[in-house]
C-alpha cells in the first residue's frame, strides 16, 4: 500500500535511470577526447592547449568539433597506443626471461661454481641441490 501512494511513477524512474546513462556516457566521451588530446603526437603543444581549453569551456561544441576534425585517426592513434604497450611488455617479459636461470642443470653449475670457489660449504651445497632437484 506504501508503494502504490508513491508519488514519483515509474516513468519517471526509467527517465531518470536514462539522465544517467547519458550522463555517465558524456563523462566517457569527454575522458577519451582529453585523453585522444595529449597523446596525439602530431599536434604541438600549443594546439593541445587550445584543443583542451575549446573542449573545457564549451564542452558539447568542442567534442562534437573535435569528433569531426579528428575523430577519424583516434581509433589509430589508439591502436598505435596499444601496440608499442604490446611490443614494451613482450620485449619486458623476454628480457625477464632471459635473466632467470635457463634450467636445473645452469643452477646447479653456478651451485658448483660456488662451491668450488669455497663461496658455499659443502653442506649447502648439498641442501641446494637438494631444493633444485626438487623443484624441477
Amino acid at each position: 500500500m506504501l508503494l502504490a501512494d508513491s508519488s514519483y511513477p515509474l516513468l519517471n524512474v526509467f527517465w531518470t535511470m536514462f539522465e544517467f546513462f547519458l550522463w555517465v556516457i558524456w563523462i566517457w566521451i569527454l575522458i577519451v577526447v582529453f585523453i585522444d588530446i595529449f597523446r596525439s603526437r602530431d599536434m604541438s603543444g600549443g594546439a593541445k592547449a587550445l584543443w583542451f581549453l575549446f573542449v573545457l569551456f564549451i564542452p558539447l561544441i568542442g567534442v562534437l568539433v573535435y569528433l569531426i576534425a579528428r575523430g577519424g585517426s583516434m581509433h589509430e592513434r589508439a591502436v598505435a597506443q596499444a601496440q608499442r604497450q604490446d611490443a614494451e611488455f613482450r620485449s619486458y617479459v623476454q628480457q625477464a626471461a632471459s635473466s632467470s636461470p635457463a634450467s636445473t642443470a645452469d643452477q646447479l653449475a653456478k651451485l658448483a661454481d660456488l662451491r668450488d670457489r669455497g663461496v658455499i660449504s659443502a653442506a649447502e651445497f648439498d641442501r641446494e641441490k637438494a631444493k633444485t632437484l626438487s623443484a624441477s
